[in-house]
């Protein structure tokens, strides 16, 4: 089908009905930013652009339709945000200035990684993928088009938010063995979430998402989703490496999820509390050995957890050879109706007594027994003195009110290991010592959220109930690029300028309908109008040049 004019771009189904599609409601004359390729641009001869699905950290993900085999796909281009866009008219990808550097680099990771993936395009747990190529100043990935929805829809949709372990054990065991071999490929995805795990039509759960490395780490240049309840740590913080038990973690809280109907908590909130709640009519539907395997999959620190994917599949289906690291710490128990957790000791925590405990606790009530008895023997004692006075030997009553001390603390260091607000308002200690506040502004260094600086400085002495403010990163300050379509050049530079910006200028073809030195009106600038973007970035304008003519200046004939 190589006649693409009548076809929605959405689905690629003919259109019957002017611009709205009948088989998916698409409206064919929505206005597509001009940032992203647009409809019915064809990319090696081959590949139709179709609408825009989604713009990933990393990506832009369109629907598209593959002309050589007449069939349905994705494309996917590598147009990192808040690094590069395209100008108006024109396919090649503009880098920003600060960022050409690392764009090379990152384009690089994209195409190792999507060439890596059609290597393994027979995995039944992954989408294939079987075109990567570079163009337009940039890298393209091309997959086969699957209809499918995310866990988290078809959770959703059942009764009760959760199902059981046989069915959650048919969805999720394949994905196992896809994701081991990604790992032993050098692939970690560092997304898994139910968003990222869908169903697909043949009944298979696969797995989607792909995004280069930097784009699952805080520190990066590019954007960080952070999936909460299914980021790990180590994904916040640089002390720790991304690594196969990043993946497990991620997939230990997703399996979590299906089996108990509610998201894990965040990962840094765990640092704090670490224990994962499971209510008792839900944990009686769920055999002793997955609650085990998912502690171990779903400890906070990388070092503590499951590390490979074959220990984590035997773990699930109760192998011979880890029935004794089955007993390894378990940070899930069980919740009583009442919802009020009840402290035991850790190796057990959740689990039935056994019999020592029982003995122990025997001999635990004798010794309280006979503290009980020497106690109130001492408070008679204490009476009795008390009214015969007898240990006064005559003095007269001390009614001088006793001095009181108030304790010191050393004040903690706030800054250095990137706590958030919420990580400090969870520490009970801390706000026994200290009376914390908080307060916020902008930094071009702390991401945002993050506590970047304290009143008082670390290790110093302090009373007890000292007041402590600390700062919150509200992260880089912003400004939303205005309109100044139409403005001359100086008029526009100023205007972006009293913002922060700063501004470089590319001359366009002047028709003669345009005044010389004035901005485009429409798509104008890059970055776009009402886009967000960092104080001090550069801002290029569109801008008309001298009227060009074609008209040929009159020759006199030499006499």
């Amino acid at each position: 089908m190589n006649d693409i004019d009548n076809l929605c771009m959405n689905c690629f189904e003919e259109l019957t009905e002017g611009s709205v599609c009948t088989n998916c409601d698409y409206d064919n004359d929505t206005q597509v930013d001009m940032m992203y390729l647009q409809p019915k641009t064809v990319l090696n001869d081959r590949y139709v652009i179709g609408a825009v699905v989604c713009h990933d950290s990393d990506a832009v993900v369109y629907m598209a339709y593959d002309m050589q085999l007449e069939s349905k796909i994705t494309v996917r281009e590598f147009l990192p945000k808040g690094i590069a866009n395209r100008l108006e008219g024109n396919r090649e990808v503009h880098i920003r200035e600060r960022y050409k550097n690392n764009y090379e680099k990152y384009k690089a990771s994209f195409i190792n990684l999507w060439t890596t993936i059609i290597k393994m395009r027979n995995l039944s747990a992954v989408i294939p993928t079987y075109d990567v190529f570079e163009l337009n100043g940039t890298a393209y990935a091309v997959s086969e088009y699957m209809e499918s929805i995310p866990l988290r829809e078809f959770l959703l949709r059942n009764p009760d938010g959760n199902i059981l372990w046989d069915q959650a054990r048919l969805m999720f065991m394949p994905v196992l063995t896809t994701l081991e071999s990604l790992h032993s490929n050098g692939i970690i995805h560092g997304g898994i979430c139910p968003e990222n795990l869908v169903l697909c039509r043949d009944g298979k759960m696969r797995l989607k998402g792909f995004c280069i490395s930097e784009s699952n780490i805080f520190s990066s240049d590019l954007e960080f989703n952070a999936n909460e309840g299914y980021t790990a740590l180590e994904q916040y913080d640089n002390n720790h490496k991304m690594c196969s038990a990043t993946d497990i973690y991620a997939f230990s809280a997703c399996i979590f999820r299906a089996l108990v109907g509610q998201n894990p908590p965040d990962a840094k909130s765990r640092e704090t509390n670490d224990k994962l709640m499971i209510p008792n009519i839900i944990a009686e539907k769920i055999p002793t050995h997955v609650i085990k395997a998912l502690g171990g999959g779903l400890q906070v620190y990388p070092e503590k957890r499951t590390q490979s994917v074959e220990s984590f599949r035997e773990q699930l289906n109760v192998a011979p050879s880890v029935v004794a690291a089955a007993a390894q710490p378990n940070p899930i128990i069980k919740k009583e109706p009442e919802i009020t957790p009840v402290e035991q000791e850790e190796h057990y925590r959740g689990y039935p007594e056994y019999p020592e405990d029982k003995k122990a606790k025997k001999g635990t009530k004798a010794v309280i027994a006979i503290l009980v008895v020497l106690i109130i023997a001492a408070v008679a004692v204490g009476v009795y003195v008390m009214k015969t006075g007898g240990f006064s030997f005559g003095k007269e009553e001390d009614t001088t009110a006793p001095v009181t001390t108030l304790a010191t603390y050393a004040v903690p260091d706030f800054v250095s290991p990137g706590y958030t607000q919420s990580d400090i308002e969870n520490n009970g200690v801390w706000n026994e010592q200290f009376t914390i506040t908080f307060t916020a502004d902008y930094s071009d260094e702390a991401a945002e959220g993050v506590i970047f600086k304290q009143s008082v400085a670390k290790d110093e002495e302090v009373d007890e109930k000292t007041e402590i403010v600390l700062t919150v990163s509200k992260g880089v300050k912003t400004e939303v690029i205005p309109d100044v379509g139409g403005l001359t050049l100086e008029e526009a530079t100023k205007k972006l300028e009293d913002l922060g910006f700063k501004v470089s200028t590319v001359e366009i073809y002047n028709d003669g309908g345009h005044a010389k030195n004035t901005v485009k009106s429409s798509y104008g600038t890059a970055p776009a109008l009402g886009e967000t973007v960092a104080v001090g970035e550069e801002v290029i304008l569109q801008v008309y040049g001298e009227v060009v003519t074609t008209t040929q200046p009159e020759t006199t004939d030499a006499q």
